[in-house]
């Protein structure tokens, strides 16, 4: 019977080496010594006056020498204690062996635990040892347990494996034995006489631990004690234990921890609740457990402590988002707000890492990309072909810094249209400036295809060899970019063509300042031809090409289209390629550009500067359009002052403006034989420079009738079957500067 309300839980309660270290278990009494060497005491047992449940409980810890530890002996048995075990209620303690016949061996010494609350456990066995040896065991009327042993062949050596009849027998021990001795004989009838006189021995021993440890009859013949497992209950006998108060059930609910032990009771005889447990006597006796969920000393009031399962490695079934929440007995798992956000911010750091990693990678492989690309432009820009021709130079050329993509995309903040300083039909010019402050001209060529790729090296390796003060200076280039780039000094004060035909009121722009610009183009077109270490043909003279400096000093520009020659070749056979308006009427018709047809250009050039008018227009007659066509016949008809820009009026310098004008008249013959060199040009101009007005330049009758014969009309050179593209001033184009170059059939 189980008491009404009371619920009893079989539950093998295990404990784990864990549990030790969550929390310090109360297992004896207040101020009693808990252990004996190195073997715990837990109440029941006791060490000392009020620290046992009653005498039989009662342990004395004897220390026997300095060097050994103490030893735990039960005060009213006389048995040395090896482990007390509270859950399984066994004690494990010593057991005298008797013997017969043995020489050297002490006293046989009998056990009687009667009345007391020991008895010997069913997990131990009766053994007899020797030859011939019947062994009872006594005093258990009228019972009778025992065992003989034979003398049959030796199996010593063979671990369990003799003890099953020759010269050692087992059997079975009576439940609830409190009594042991033995009596030792030989059996009635034995086979042969072998052993009545040999040493013989009868014990009760752990099963287990004879199974695992004895593996011949000598090693038992010289012991002395063998260990035996003692059951031991609570409150055995008529009297309840000193501070015990047996309480109704209606009671239970002022009891503390009344969750934390159960008791084990088979019959109900009677029943009530000690502190915080439930107690039943049966025949005077029961055994208590701390509940799942606590540890400790269930025989003590509040000795059973909960367990905290979230300390235990492994002691919780708690994961993923869930944490582990101890309650009395149990725990719980609960949703881990600390581990979500941990986990969001991990993953969200983690995303991060790999947006981060994903972006690094794409810049690699972008990098590498971008590098590959670079190869491929400057392979493809035509960096062997300048490579070739700077290597074949002999030292000529100079050095050209080769600039980074990199580097002129900051200098032109990415080429922003804000920058453009000016475009034609090689390219659009940006200003820049570099890392060291320095301003640059950044030009951009807009083909990449071979024949403008050719131009653009060409370019470069002109202007690499050139190095004169009224030509502008090449710093470096970049092919390494989609197009071609070149990185040129600044000028700052924008292209001659401006200031002749954009007139600017608050800039006064002289003849004296038109003849030195004159001058230094001529001087250095005349360094191109005859002066360089290998001659230039710039093959693209006009005033758009020539810059102005802050001292509006002259820099000729552009050489896309330029040629250089051997000392000894006299013309080049090509493309035709020009502006119209500069274009030497000679070299449309031939294919062949000379030196003098670079003379043509600039005598173009000195036409614009004495006239302010452009080389091409349409608000002269379709015969004159050609401001070379108009010029000449205007000098033929002795009318030079008609077509002097108004600007030069009134600055007495008409024997200057005379000697120019003649000398452009030269430069525009249609003969380019009769042309000057730019050597002579140079010469002559730096004469009138230098004359104030002292040089008249005189010309014959003849030589006017000859000029008047040999100038053609451009427009009947072109014929009616080339195509030509040119601006109409009409519509609002610049009929001079966004001319598509002619281009002819070549003649190599």
């Amino acid at each position: 019977m189980i008491p009404r309300g009371v619920s009893l839980i079989f539950f093998p309660l295990f404990l784990v080496p864990e549990i030790a270290t969550v929390s310090a278990l109360i297992m004896a009494r207040p101020n009693c010594t808990e252990t004996c060497g190195n073997i715990s005491i837990p109440f029941p047992f006791g060490i000392g006056t009020g620290c046992y449940m009653n005498d039989w409980f009662s342990v004395d810890c004897n220390k026997t020498t300095a060097d050994s530890p103490s030893r735990a002996f039960l005060s009213r048995i006389n048995m040395e204690v090896f482990k007390i075990s509270l859950g399984s209620t066994v004690v494990r303690v010593n057991s005298p062996i008797i013997s017969s016949g043995c020489s050297g061996r002490g006293a046989n010494l009998a056990i009687n635990m009667t009345g007391s609350p020991f008895s010997f456990s069913s997990s131990n066995i009766f053994t007899a040892m020797g030859c011939n040896n019947r062994a009872l065991l006594n005093g258990i009327e009228p019972e009778i347990v025992g065992c003989t042993s034979t003398c049959g062949a030796s199996t010593e050596g063979k671990k369990n494996s003799y003890c099953s009849g020759n010269n050692c027998c087992q059997t079975t021990i009576p439940s609830s034995l409190q009594v042991f001795n033995a009596s030792l004989g030989t059996p009635e009838h034995p086979i042969n006489d072998q052993g009545r006189n040999q040493c013989k021995a009868a014990f009760i021993v752990e099963e287990e631990w004879f199974r695992n440890n004895i593996s011949s009859r000598e090693v038992v013949l010289y012991m002395q004690y063998v260990p035996v497992i003692l059951r031991w209950l609570m409150y055995y006998g008529t009297d309840i234990p000193e501070g015990v108060t047996l309480y109704s059930d209606a009671n239970n609910s002022d009891a503390k921890n009344s969750d934390a032990k159960y008791c084990d009771t088979p019959v109900n005889l009677t029943s009530g609740r000690w502190g915080s447990r439930i107690v039943t006597l049966y025949s005077n006796s029961t055994t208590c457990w701390c509940s799942p969920g606590y540890d400790g000393n269930p025989y003590l009031p509040d000795g059973c402590t909960d367990i905290d399962e979230c300390k235990i490695p492994r002691g919780n079934s708690c994961s993923g988002m869930t944490k582990c929440v101890n309650v009395p007995g149990w725990y719980k798992c609960e949703l881990d707000k600390a581990k979500i956000t941990f986990l969001i911010l991990g993953a969200a750091t983690g995303l991060l890492l790999l947006l981060v990693g994903i972006w690094r990678l794409y810049k690699l492989l972008k990098k590498r990309k971008n590098i590959e690309l670079k190869k491929k432009f400057f392979k493809r820009n035509g960096g062997l072909l300048l490579q070739q021709q700077l290597s074949s130079s002999d030292g000529s050329i100079q050095k050209t810094k080769i600039f980074t993509s990199k580097e002129l995309e900051k200098a032109t903040d990415r080429f922003n249209d804000n920058r453009i300083l000016g475009q034609g039909g090689q390219g659009t010019v940006y200003k820049g400036m570099l890392a060291d402050g320095m301003i640059v001209a950044v030009k951009k060529s807009k083909m990449v295809d071979e024949e403008k790729l050719e131009e653009f090296i060409n370019e470069v390796v002109i202007l690499s060899q050139v190095n004169h003060r009224n030509v502008v200076k090449l710093l470096g280039c970049c092919l390494e970019t989609e197009v071609p780039l070149l990185v040129y000094e600044f000028i700052p004060n924008g292209n001659l063509f401006e200031y002749i035909h954009d007139q600017k009121e608050e800039f006064e722009f002289s003849w004296e300042m038109r003849l030195r610009i004159a001058t230094e183009v001529a001087r250095a077109l005349s360094y191109l031809h005859s002066a360089a270490s290998i001659p230039v043909y710039h093959r693209d003279i006009k005033s758009t090409n020539i810059m102005l400096d802050e001292k509006f000093r002259a820099k000729v520009s552009d050489f896309g289209t330029s040629r250089s020659i051997a000392i000894d070749q006299t013309h080049l056979t090509t493309h035709v390629q020009g502006t119209f308006g500069y274009l030497d009427p000679e070299y449309f018709q031939s294919s062949q550009f000379t030196g003098k047809s670079d003379v043509y250009s600039f005598g173009v050039v000195l036409a614009e500067l004495l006239s302010g008018q452009k080389p091409i227009s349409y608000e002269r007659p379709e015969e004159r359009r050609s401001l070379a066509t108009h010029f000449i016949l205007l000098m033929e008809e002795n009318k030079i002052f008609d077509i002097l820009d108004e600007r030069l009026m009134g600055q007495d310098r008409e024997e200057e403006v005379i000697a120019v004008a003649n000398l452009a008249r030269r430069c525009l013959n249609l003969n380019g034989r009769k042309r000057p060199t730019m050597r002579e040009v140079a010469i002559e101009l730096e004469q009138i420079r230098l004359s104030k007005g002292a040089l008249h330049a005189q010309q014959s009758i003849k030589e006017l009738e000859n000029i008047r014969n040999e100038v053609p009309n451009v427009w009947e050179i072109a014929g009616p079957t080339t195509s030509v593209t040119i601006g109409d001033s009409r519509n609002g184009t610049d009929p001079s500067m966004d001319v598509q170059p002619l281009i002819a059939h070549e003649t190599w």
